[in-house]
């Protein structure tokens, strides 16, 4: 009797669904294991979703388009110095310009704002001499209102052009025909030195030499 019973218990564990409600046991356990319950350190360890990205990735790199519109935006926004009276070209059709440098720029403001003089304007003039061949000397001068009127305007010579800086300064630089064709592409520049302070003409594209004073320079034939 005893023996019927165990085969009857035995027969109904081995029926097909207690069979199927064991191997879904069996592929659940895996499954609870490894994703509800991690492992004991891995509390330790950062998660590699949370760390943040280090370098940029491609898609947040600029293009190169937006880096050229940059740099085109940059260059724009250059200081510039434009002549405002009188602009002259040479013999090949090219504009002759020059430049007024940052410190020379503040310094010419400051002694406009010292002599209260807003037309004041520093010329420059190239002659022969020197121990290189060619000099320029330097002065203030006043210029009349500009554009001159023609009352005033025999203060300005007829190959004068008058040059000023785009920052607000009001500073300017008047050169006449034969010292801008010698001084074209240079910039005017103000030197701070224990020995003294001056303006200078500085970076001369046309200069072969120059002597230690900076005022005296050689050009190509």
């Amino acid at each position: 009797m005893a023996t019927r019973s165990l085969s009857r218990t035995c027969s109904q564990l081995a029926s097909p669904q207690t069979a199927c409600a064991a191997r879904a046991f069996i592929q659940l356990a895996p499954r609870r294991f490894h994703h509800a319950t991690p492992p004991p350190l891995d509390f330790l360890l950062p998660s590699l979703s949370q760390t943040p990205h280090l370098y940029p990735s491609i898609r947040d790199r600029p293009s190169r388009a937006q880096m050229q519109a940059k740099r085109s935006f940059t260059s724009s926004t250059r200081r510039q110095t434009s002549a405002i009276y009188n602009p002259q070209k040479d013999e090949d059709g090219n504009l002759m310009k020059i430049d007024i440098t940052p410190r020379a720029s503040n310094r010419l403001k400051q002694i406009m704002a010292k002599d209260e003089n807003p037309d004041l304007a520093l010329r420059f003039q190239v002659t022969s001499g020197g121990c290189h061949g060619f000099q320029y000397t330097m002065e203030l001068t006043t210029l009349p209102s500009l554009p001159p009127n023609p009352e005033t305007k025999s203060q300005l010579n007829e190959d004068d052009t008058v040059f000023m800086a785009d920052d607000g300064s009001g500073a300017k630089v008047v050169m006449n025909a034969d010292s801008l064709e010698l001084l074209k592409g240079s910039k005017v520049d103000f030197s701070m030195e224990l020995i003294g302070s001056q303006f200078l003409i500085a970076d001369n594209p046309r200069a072969t030499s120059s002597c230690g004073c900076g005022t005296s320079f050689a050009v190509a034939d």
